[in-house]
């Protein structure tokens, strides 16, 4: 039999990375009338109106009792607009993300919205995150590495040394019954990992290399994860995101056709190595 050769992609989701064909990667594609009409963003920001380009007072919020009295606020530029739009989309970003190391992250993405035209994203402290996530499930039912841990001590090939090619096809099922790494935890939605990424796109678990000395293995194992920070219609269309003058901003930027900035890939890696022995599956 013949043995498997590394690095070897174990896992691969049926969503595919680099998939700009995605419904929440579209941008500039609606108008006006569209986002009023099919889904209420008539009340976007409190410091700019997107429709008219006009700074918004106190005299000429919709919500003010001196809404009228002064009629409406200096004109501005598209640009301007856009830049007041950003502050306060930046600014709101701050009730989702209260604590922690990666507090500071979603500023730093939706900075990258605003100014490098959907080029795609990586920070370190995206993938310190994943690998954070992935070492610290303990859960023996949903842990992608502790089901991997559990299948390599009866999927190697002891007395050759070896992984054979036949086992491949055990270690994906062994993943496929886990959860895969995704930031939807009750402290993810104050640490700024819920609102950067939350649910993730596609994942691919691949074996950098296996050693095998006596009745002890280690494997290094990656994961190479992504997801779209972007909204499709079905995000506003929900009331929980819809209720948020945040996400109301975020989807005017992207998807209306007088700004159509661009959603982007947000790529996350991390490599962890898995331990273990001969009699593991005994204990």
């Amino acid at each position: 039999m013949a043995a498997l050769q590394f690095p070897c992609t174990l896992f691969k989701t049926q969503k595919w990375m680099d998939d700009y064909s995605a419904s929440d990667m579209r941008c500039g594609d609606l108008t006006e009338a569209q986002l009023k009409t099919h889904y209420g963003l008539v009340d976007v920001s409190t410091r700019a109106n997107p429709y008219t380009l006009t700074k918004i007072t106190p005299f000429n919020q919709p919500q003010s009792m001196f809404h009228g009295s002064r009629g409406e606020g200096g004109k501005i530029t598209r640009q301007q607009c856009a830049n007041i739009l950003f502050d306060e989309f930046r600014e709101l970003s701050r009730l989702f993300s209260v604590y922690g190391t990666y507090k500071t992250l979603i500023e730093h993405m939706i900075r990258h919205m605003q100014h490098n035209n959907g080029m795609p994203y990586q920070h370190g402290l995206l993938d310190r995150a994943l690998k954070d996530h992935i070492i610290r499930d303990n859960n023996p039912d949903n842990s992608t590495r502790l089901l991997l841990k559990e299948a390599f001590s009866t999927a190697v090939d002891w007395e050759n040394k070896c992984l054979q090619v036949s086992k491949k096809d055990e270690l994906r099922i062994a993943i496929s019954r886990g959860k895969l790494p995704k930031f939807d935890r009750f402290q993810d939605n104050f640490n700024g990992m819920g609102i950067t990424v939350h649910d993730t796109w596609a994942t691919h678990i691949t074996i950098k290399s296996l050693q095998i000395d006596n009745n002890r293995y280690r494997a290094v194992v990656h994961y190479k994860v992504q997801d779209h920070f972007g909204l499709d219609v079905d995000d506003i269309s929900k009331f929980k995101f819809n209720q948020f003058r945040f996400f109301r901003i975020w989807f005017v930027l992207q998807r209306y056709n007088q700004f159509g900035f661009k959603p982007f890939m947000t790529n996350m890696d991390a490599t962890v190595e898995i331990t273990g022995g001969r009699n593991d599956s005994k204990k």
